[in-house]
């Protein structure tokens, strides 16, 4: 039997809907944009069942697409960067490589539709993600740079037999995931909201602020030390990994909470620093790795409510970091997951506004582009995205998400993406990205599989 496809049907450009000041037509990325350069697009999708009455399948795609882009153009009035292109404007007297958004000169925003002869069960029934789910997403492989010959958001449209899923694409520079986030659920509010017939003016919850944030006297024009992009941007391939989700019901992450705190005598380690700790130290059994080698657990961390005074969440731009416990293998293995956790709790307590400057004014005096390659090495394990944000709260006449999904963009051996479990509650599903040997190993972990709990399939 032939392996099924997905075959592109179409695809057109939308611009925003209401017509941009001049004023706002270029859009400068500041340093923690510009560090992003190298990366891949930032690729996460939702997959919905179909209606189960539905009569007219063909009536309702064409119906569904039309509303999606009519909604995406009104959200693109509230986003307009992602409608634009990227742009390099280089001096030599004085030195200067400045990166903005062209918000004018640009088709818009991509929107493409594509179909695929699969059921909700192929995708959600087999052990592994099933690889041609990067074939939901466009941008395949693309880094971020690229964004100035391609569109900055690309959203693709993917009908199945019995369901659809929506993939968007969207520049990493342009925001993180809580700027991704925020466009994804207003753009499900005012679909909703022109559902209703509420055509114009829709009020939206949270109003993204696109005023770039730059630490004082810092120049727009950021001197970066390159004569061309070829000198800072490499091309990561990833190796053969395998990718499956894991569901922790939330009873099950409240007892590793409970078992975390309790062995390290404290109350201050959170659901999601005793669930981290798990899985470092279990990802770093299944490596074999000698226990004299360092090994380190990194994790994705939002700085808005980190500065003095705080950033607002709807600050749409980049203000992640990364902070790092590292220890010995044979530390991490010989003490109990209280220490683990204990440790990433400190790492991320210490984080503050001054930690967060100093790092800023460390890489304006000496600027480089971080490879994703050579950023993380093969004892380290990344804990990216975030369970908080609202990702099963964006529907598009569909009701509720049945699952979340994501492309291959920024994924490497020991890349854990977590999302907040469809039942709410406190549940969370983490996307575990492992070379198959080590995959194995962590699945013949019963300290780690105990912790893992089945979930629901609704279909």
């Amino acid at each position: 039997m032939s392996t099924p496809v997905v075959r592109r049907i179409s695809e057109c450009f939308i611009k925003p809907h209401r017509p941009i000041e001049e004023s706002n037509q270029i859009c400068y990325l500041a340093p923690w944009d510009i560090i992003l350069l190298s990366y891949h697009y930032i690729q996460k999708g939702l997959l919905f069942k179909k209606p189960p009455t539905l009569v007219d399948q063909q009536n309702f795609i064409e119906n569904l697409l039309e509303k999606l882009k009519h909604s995406l153009s009104f959200t693109l009035s509230h986003f307009y960067p992602l409608a634009g292109r990227l742009v390099t404007h280089t001096t030599q007297d004085p030195p200067s490589y400045a990166f903005f958004v062209d918000c004018k000169n640009s088709d818009g925003a991509r929107f493409i539709y594509a179909s695929l002869d699969m059921t909700i069960s192929d995708i959600l029934t087999p052990v592994d993600v099933p690889p041609i789910l990067h074939s939901f997403f466009d941008h395949h492989k693309a880094v971020n740079h690229d964004g100035h010959t391609m569109p900055l958001l690309s959203i693709q449209v993917t009908e199945l037999v019995d369901a659809v899923f929506i993939g968007c694409s969207m520049n990493h520079t342009l925001g993180d995931g809580t700027s991704y986030w925020n466009f994804f659920n207003t753009w499900s509010q005012i679909f909703q909201s022109q559902a209703q017939g509420h055509e114009y003016n829709v009020p939206i919850s949270h109003q993204p602020i696109l005023n770039r944030w730059f630490p004082s006297d810092c120049d727009p024009s950021v001197n970066l030390p390159f004569k061309h992009h070829d000198e800072f941007i490499c091309n990561f391939e990833a190796p053969f990994l395998r990718e499956r989700v894991f569901h922790f019901s939330a009873e099950s992450i409240a007892k590793l909470k409970a078992k975390a705190n309790s062995e390290s005598n404290t109350t201050k380690i959170s659901s999601f620093q005793s669930l981290s700790a798990l899985v470092w130290r279990s990802i770093t059994l299944a490596r074999s790795v000698p226990y004299e080698q360092k090994t380190s657990c990194k994790m994705a961390i939002n700085n808005r409510s980190r500065m003095e005074p705080p950033m607002p969440e709807e600050y749409f731009g980049n203000l992640v970091q990364v902070v790092s416990a590292e220890t010995t293998t044979r530390e991490l293995l010989e003490n109990d997951l209280g220490w683990a956790a204990w440790l990433l709790h400190v790492a991320v307590t210490n984080h503050n506004d001054k930690v967060v400057l100093q790092s800023l004014q460390g890489w304006l005096q000496s600027p480089f582009i971080p490879q994703i390659g050579r950023l993380f090495d093969p004892y380290s394990v990344l804990m990216g995205s975030s369970p908080r944000f609202n990702k099963y709260g964006c529907e598009f006449g569909m009701g509720k998400a049945v699952a979340i999904r994501s492309g291959y963009a920024n994924k490497f051996d020991g890349k854990v993406t977590s999302y907040p479990g469809r039942e709410g509650g406190g549940s969370i599903d983490l996307e575990v990205c492992l070379l198959p040997h080590i995959m194995r190993a962590l699945e013949s972990d019963k300290e780690f599989m105990n912790a893992v709990s089945v979930s629901n399939p609704l279909f």
